[in-house]
């Protein structure tokens, strides 16, 4: 195990009623994480942290830490906090390595999951553990969703959403990509074919306008569409961000790489 995840397990305080756990916005039980740590018992911390939240090998990425878990952490009010994000990822992408068998069939229900973002995943992970049939039908050629098509590659590596694909077959979750529900196949034919629940995560892609003139100008584009395939977009040398959220600074950050020299971001708050 990594001498710097030790150290970081070690410093926390353990606490009973740990406010790090409390700022979670899924409760992850990050104080009995630590002790596990600590004691050597990397798998047993994996496989708690996977059963509370599938993702946490990606939230672990892209969670706001500083404003929630970490900047919760009581070692942080007179020094450094326990930096939770880096121990949490390193415990959920060593869990990826190990690949429980197929469970069981308890019962002989299929399911259909349209979507595979954030929402389909989680669904699709909890029902199979209950022993439910899942088959995910995504509209894309890939699972992720906003995972994958709306993250940069510098925030969330796009091979950890691999791994996640090839752990949703080892465990017999079946995916049918590039498959639109709605137009290909209904609803109906769903439940003609014998799955007795459909769940619907088909995200939010539509973009949030503001509704002001020159939104339709060819050299004005929505982040949402930008950072599903940036290279196809050419802004030039000075880019103006409107927005200051993750997809506004993603969307900065990406426009530098792609060769654009000057980004500013206007924001409406000081």
């Amino acid at each position: 195990m990594a001498e710097d995840i030790i150290v970081e397990a070690k410093k926390c305080l353990k606490c009973k009623n740990a406010s790090c756990r409390k700022a979670c916005p899924v409760d992850t039980p990050i104080n009995e994480i630590m002790q596990f740590v600590v004691d050597n018992k990397i798998h047993e911390a994996g496989e708690i942290l996977f059963n509370n939240n599938p993702l946490s090998v990606i939230c672990a990425l892209i969670c706001p830490h500083e404003i929630q878990c970490e900047g919760s952490c009581v070692l942080g009010k007179k020094g450094d906090a326990v930096k939770i994000g880096m121990v949490e990822h390193y415990i959920s992408d060593f869990y990826l390595n190990f690949s429980e068998k197929n469970p069981a069939m308890k019962k002989n229900q299929k399911v259909a999951i349209i979507g595979s973002g954030p929402a389909g995943l989680t669904i699709a992970f909890y029902l199979t553990q209950k022993g439910y049939d899942i088959t995910i039908f995504e509209a894309h050629d890939k699972i992720g969703g906003v995972l994958r098509y709306g993250i940069p590659e510098f925030r969330l590596p796009k091979s950890v959403l691999e791994r996640l694909s090839k752990k949703l077959l080892l465990l017999g979750i079946k995916v049918r990509p590039n498959t639109m529900i709605g137009k290909t196949i209904t609803l109906d034919q769903l439940f003609r074919d014998g799955y007795k629940a459909v769940f619907i995560g088909t995200g939010v892609w539509q973009p949030k306008t503001l509704n002001i003139k020159g939104e339709s100008l060819s050299n004005v584009h929505f982040a949402i569409d930008y950072l599903k395939s940036p290279e196809v977009y050419s802004l030039g040398d000075r880019v103006c961000v409107i927005g200051a959220g993750n997809s506004a600074i993603d969307v900065a950050r990406t426009a530098i790489r792609s060769g654009s020299s000057s980004v500013t971001i206007m924001y409406h708050k000081g």
